[in-house]
């Protein structure tokens, strides 16, 4: 059994990378493989609705999508963690989870009871809508998302590392992740 983890962070290391890391850390606790995938580094492109995906079980689109989604059929769940910038998640990470939707919808429905949900991480405004706009990705997937203590929102600021001054915020992905992989153990049990 296994998590994908993506964080859309354009910085290898900083505070959605930080929350990533602490639901790597509760997932792996649980007896569960995590892997984490940065977006740091890559270019991803946005769908062009060509439904060429509904022909091959791919995106024609050539970037890292593919080498995503093939990690993802393999995996019982995924997290997604998206750095709030002007309100809403970044650009790059919608592309992706858009177009995973797009190729899981018009082929084999990998994403059809996966287990997971997203997280948003940000310094003031927007950390709702960016939560309540990936959970869209999620539910219409028919994806599973289990609860936590709260939503799963981390306060950061500009500093990397921040994020662990949120020791609320780092608490509830933690119990996320946690019930993530408890759930996967259920429905595989």
């Amino acid at each position: 059994m296994k998590i994908v983890l993506i964080s859309g962070s354009p910085r290898k290391t900083g505070n959605t990378m930080y929350a990533m890391e602490a639901c790597k850390k509760a997932i792996e606790e649980e007896g569960i493989e995590a892997e984490i995938i940065s977006l740091a580094g890559k270019e991803i492109k946005s769908c062009i609705a060509c439904y060429k995906c509904k022909e091959i079980p791919r995106c024609v689109l050539p970037d890292e999508a593919n080498e995503i989604m093939d990690l993802l059929r393999q995996s019982e769940g995924l997290i997604t963690g998206a750095p709030v910038y002007f309100g809403t998640a970044r650009g790059d990470l919608m592309n992706l989870v858009q177009r995973i939707g797009m190729v899981s919808r018009g082929n084999d429905k990998f994403l059809s009871w996966m287990v997971g949900g997203p997280i948003a991480v940000g310094r003031r405004g927007g950390l709702s809508n960016t939560y309540q706009e990936m959970l869209m990705f999620y539910f219409i997937n028919e994806m599973i998302v289990p609860g936590s203590d709260y939503w799963n929102i981390v306060f950061a600021g500009k500093e990397e590392g921040i994020a662990g001054e949120d020791v609320e915020g780092i608490e509830n992905v933690e119990k996320f992740a946690r019930n993530t992989a408890k759930l996967i153990k259920k429905i595989n049990a």
